[in-house]
């Protein structure tokens, strides 16, 4: 038989065998158009989460299967619209999405759903039934660490709060069940608020002007979904000593996990502020690795597997007792225990660090800083 011959049997077969489990032979050749949509990125979660998401499609699991691409909508829930419906336009079988809105956009996930496309969002939630959704319980941080916070104060203080991003259900849904609970404490009292937009920098910006009028010895604590570690550090700028650091309820930044290694802790490439002080702090975090993990379900879902429509994951809680350093990074120190890196690994103190997860051994620390996967 000629080798051209012997091509075209090969070809032949192929196409056969595709169309037995329901598919072309071009279709068979052709990865998963997969798009990733973005709304606000001005912090660094979300190019954390980007980059994750990145090093998913790129591990040698998935490299093969899909085409993602991604756009950017910014805080618009209507040019977020705009391109979804474009992406369906395209030919997306898939779209994961970090919503603006739990509600905005139902009317262009349902049509996108009846036109057979899969739409995963992470972190944040839609609520239009046909979607999934990947995140933790919102409402449990945002109870969590305000009761953590209460119980510092002994029910009783003045205390700050900086919120996240306007109209997500993830900064929705932790305020309203923080302040349920300051709630019960008639003697906490919230004495200066602001939108943070989970940005260390936003919140620098919007505690000096709540400082403007109150003066740090009139604050006893602080609930911040992002800032903790500019806290911390304007406390050491005004003059305050380690041991009068306020005790703050906040992000799972690795600058403000460095901050609360017990003071006087040897840290390789730590240098004030970005030191162990032995701050009093509970540091909780959306996993960044939320977004890889609904690509990795999102292929699933595309192949015929049975994928939850939601899944919740574990809400990681690190607490001054419980903090723990990674020395190298690697999957088998994270797998252990440890929970904030050194500065010489990860000279970014906005960074977030709870990145590890058993449902995803693709993507570990390359993944969230450079957007490698693992090997």
């Amino acid at each position: 038989m000629g080798i051209g011959l012997k091509v075209r049997r090969l070809t032949l077969l192929a196409g056969m065998a595709a169309c037995a489990f329901g598919l072309s032979a071009a279709q068979a050749a052709e990865k998963h158009k997969i798009f990733l949509s973005m709304s606000y990125i001005g912090n660094d979660w979300q190019a954390e989460a980007a980059n994750m998401v990145k090093a998913m499609a790129a591990h040698k699991s998935l490299a093969d299967k899909v085409d993602l691409q991604v756009q950017v909508a910014g805080p618009n829930a209507q040019r977020q619209i705009q391109q979804i419906n474009a992406m369906v336009q395209s030919g997306a079988e898939a779209i994961v999405v970090y919503p603006i809105s739990p509600t905005a956009l139902n009317q262009v996930v349902k049509n996108a759903c009846d036109k057979g496309v899969k739409v995963f969002a992470y972190d944040a939630e839609i609520t239009e039934p046909c979607a999934y959704n990947v995140h933790i319980d919102q409402l449990e941080a945002g109870r969590v660490t305000a009761e953590w916070l209460a119980k510092k104060l002994n029910g009783k203080g003045n205390i700050i709060a900086i919120t996240g991003v306007p109209g997500t259900s993830v900064d929705d849904q932790r305020t309203k069940a923080a302040k349920e609970v300051f709630a019960k404490y008639p003697d906490i009292k919230i004495v200066g608020e602001a939108v943070g937009m989970w940005s260390q920098a936003v919140a620098r910006t919007e505690l000096s002007k709540i400082l403007a009028t109150r003066n740090w010895d009139d604050i006893n604590g602080l609930w911040m979904q992002v800032g903790c570690f500019t806290a911390n550090s304007m406390q050491l700028e005004a003059g305050k000593k380690t041991s009068e650091l306020l005790p703050c309820a906040g992000e799972g930044s690795n600058g403000g996990r460095i901050q609360m290694l017990p003071e006087g802790t040897e840290v390789e490439g730590a240098a004030s502020p970005y030191a162990p002080l032995g701050a009093q702090r509970i540091s909780y975090a959306s996993p960044p690795y939320s977004g890889a993990l609904a690509l990795k379900l999102a292929v699933e879902a595309i192949e015929g597997k049975d994928v939850p429509k939601t899944t919740i994951l574990p809400l990681p809680v690190v607490t001054s007792e419980t903090i723990k350093l990674c020395d190298e990074g690697t999957w088998a120190e994270m797998k252990a225990g440890c929970n904030a890196f050194k500065p010489s690994l990860v000279s970014n103190p906005g960074w977030f660090a709870s990145i590890f997860s058993d449902q995803t051994p693709e993507i570990g620390l390359a993944a969230a800083l450079v957007g490698q996967p693992e090997e």
